[in-house]
């Protein structure tokens, strides 16, 4: 009886708690250690399979992004990203469309390379003492946009991309938080029904174990939280660049 309660999906008990941590690091993820939530990507896709690991992990994205909004949403500046949210759609609508027939592999890849192409030009307007600003460019803001819904569709994997965006905004830590949790939580509340309607990887067994982990999801944006409000703006943009890269080697080799 219990089992079937808090162990819906029937998984190992070694399976059950490797998911529960990975719940709790989407929570640190979502509360400010933005990207490490990208090793779950890899870590859910081993042990439930790629699509059901997308529905899996959706729910803990949704949740985090709740939780973030709860001590972040004055923060956040949606016209910051507004101009995102179309080309955001398209691509969701499009991995949506071919979802079942692509290999996302490559695409990964792809998404890799850019990052770091993305990346390094970053630290060449840094090194030149200039600002490089991926929102000032109309075919940048729609690269991010379709590449970012259909990595955030396909894998929950538009992380470095987004990310990426809103680094190179400059924004303060507090508004590149708040400001990513309130777009993250309008894209992944938009793939939800896509995913138990139409590709039903989120069914009814795995929202109950997503809800029996909501308290790791929660604890995670307690530490998260605590653990940014020490980390100066420097020192947090450092950080966010190094994870970026890491999430971006993932991609590579997931």
């Amino acid at each position: 009886m219990l089992q079937s309660i808090l162990n819906p999906l029937n998984v190992s008990w070694g399976v059950w708690f490797i998911t529960l941590g990975c719940a709790f690091i989407n929570g640190l993820s979502k509360s400010g250690l933005k990207g490490i939530a990208m090793v779950t990507i890899p870590i859910l896709a081993y042990y439930y399979g790629g699509m059901t690991s997308t529905g899996i992990l959706l729910p803990f994205l949704i949740i985090g992004d709740i939780f973030a909004l709860r001590y972040y949403h004055r923060s956040a500046k949606w016209q910051q990203i507004k101009k995102l949210l179309p080309w955001a759609l398209a691509g969701i609508v499009l991995a949506v469309l071919v979802g079942k027939m692509v290999n996302d592999s490559i695409f990964r890849n792809i998404i890799a390379i850019i990052v770091f192409i993305c990346l390094s030009l970053i630290f060449i307007f840094d090194l030149a003492g200039k600002k490089a600003d991926l929102s000032k460019s109309k075919p940048l803001s729609i690269f991010a946009g379709l590449s970012g819904g259909f990595a955030s569709m396909i894998g929950n994997a538009a992380g470095p991309i987004f990310d990426l965006y809103l680094l190179s905004m400059r924004l303060p830590k507090i508004n590149f938080i708040g400001t990513g949790a309130f777009f993250y939580l309008t894209l992944n509340l938009i793939k939800l029904p896509l995913h138990m309607f139409v590709w039903e990887s989120v069914t009814l067994s795995s929202l109950q174990m997503n809800f029996v982990m909501i308290p790791a999801v929660y604890l995670g944006t307690l530490v998260g939280r605590k653990i940014v409000s020490f980390i100066p703006e420097k020192a947090f943009r450092y950080f966010v660049v190094i994870v970026i890269a890491i999430s971006a080697f993932l991609l590579l080799i997931k």
